[in-house]
């Protein structure tokens, strides 16, 4: 299968919500997906594998220096989304990919636990 777990992006993300880098408000996730113009400037000053930290899921039928190859988004580039994990866990679900749904459920649990 080429669409698989990016463990980087698991570690970073757990570190963003242990510091407290999360966002859980009501707004849908559309509302904050960052675009190609958000990404497109995020590269500009970051590489491309900062890139990846923000994505669950590695296609690794696709170039490693592109944008293409990360997929399942969580954040904005700013703060880990509660919302952002919920579309992720749900759209890995969708399309069979069990290892990305449980590091999404196991991050939004863990996100959680820090909000007691």
């Amino acid at each position: 299968m080429a669409i698989s777990l990016n463990p980087q992006a698991v570690t970073y993300a757990k570190r963003l919500i242990r510091d407290g880098n999360t966002k859980s408000d009501k707004s849908p996730w559309a509302a904050y997906i960052p675009g190609a113009a958000d990404e497109n400037i995020f590269l500009e000053s970051h590489q491309i594998e900062e890139y990846g930290n923000w994505h669950l899921g590695l296609d690794m039928s696709k170039p490693e220096n592109t944008k293409g190859r990360y997929l399942f988004p969580y954040g904005d580039f700013r703060a880990v989304h509660h919302n952002g994990l919920l579309a992720a866990k749900e759209s890995a679900a969708q399309q069979g990919y069990p290892d990305i749904e449980n590091a999404a459920t196991k991050l939004l649990k863990y996100m959680e636990e820090r909000a007691c």
